[in-house]
């Protein structure tokens, strides 16, 4: 029984990446009706029930909606999905003139921290403000090691987004760092000029501690954005 129950989910797994390839893409366009439960289910040889446990995949994702009538509406997914959905987006693998993933993720990145710095800068804890400055210190002992300074550096963020006491932005760190958008990190060695710029991440330390939310703010995204420009350099060569 238990077998059965795992190869069942597996059909369904199957069954919701494909349809939402299908919406990803516009073969099945906003606002059209998605073919009916039973059809889909003669059509790729399963049972109604892998059927039903993808479209419930596809309506929490919000690629999909029930309407009142029972049909199942394909929505509109730039404007009705969330942030989860990027990975999806991101397992495709197909390049796209509409978006890059990678280099939006940077930016989004950028823009959050710059933000939960000067939050940070207002709202942190002294013990708080101790352990940003601790950790820079750490940063600049790491050395040149690229791959050491990423990790070095992800943690060092971890502290100030949650010195910005915002747990929106906590919950989007961790899907930019560990979760949904980690397919779209860009390798260390992009970030090359970011990661090495031991003095500002000291720097930034003594801001927030300074408690100057403005000049935090301006220095975090400076930093961040180097990030963003060296992948559109890339991009572009």
């Amino acid at each position: 029984m238990a077998e059965e129950h795992i190869r069942r989910e597996a059909v369904s797994d199957q069954l919701y990446v494909l349809l939402a390839d299908r919406i990803l893409s516009g073969a099945l366009a906003a606002g059209t009706a998605l073919t009916a439960e039973r059809e889909l289910a003669a059509g790729f040889g399963v049972n109604r029930h892998a059927v039903r446990e993808a479209v419930k995949r596809l309506q929490q994702a919000r690629l999909v909606e029930v309407s009142h009538g029972g049909r199942t509406m394909v929505l509109d997914w730039r404007r009705r999905a969330g942030l989860d959905l990027a990975v999806q987006i991101a397992e495709r693998g197909e390049p796209s003139d509409a978006y890059d993933l990678r280099r939006d993720a940077l930016e989004m990145r950028a823009c959050i921290g710059a933000d939960a710095a000067r939050l940070c800068a207002s709202r942190r804890s002294p013990e708080q403000a101790a352990a940003i400055g601790a950790a820079a210190a750490e940063y600049a002992r790491t050395g040149p090691d690229l791959a050491a300074l990423g990790a070095a550096d992800v943690a060092w963020w971890r502290l100030i987004v949650e010195g910005s006491g915002n747990i929106a932005y906590l919950l989007a760190f961790n899907s930019l760092v560990g979760g949904a958008l980690t397919v779209a990190e860009v390798p260390s060695e992009h970030r090359a000029e970011e990661l090495l710029d031991v003095a500002a991440h000291l720097r930034l330390a003594e801001l927030i501690a300074a408690r100057d939310e403005e000049g935090a703010e301006r220095l975090a995204r400076r930093m961040l954005r180097r990030s963003v420009t060296a992948k559109s350099e890339r991009s572009a060569g």
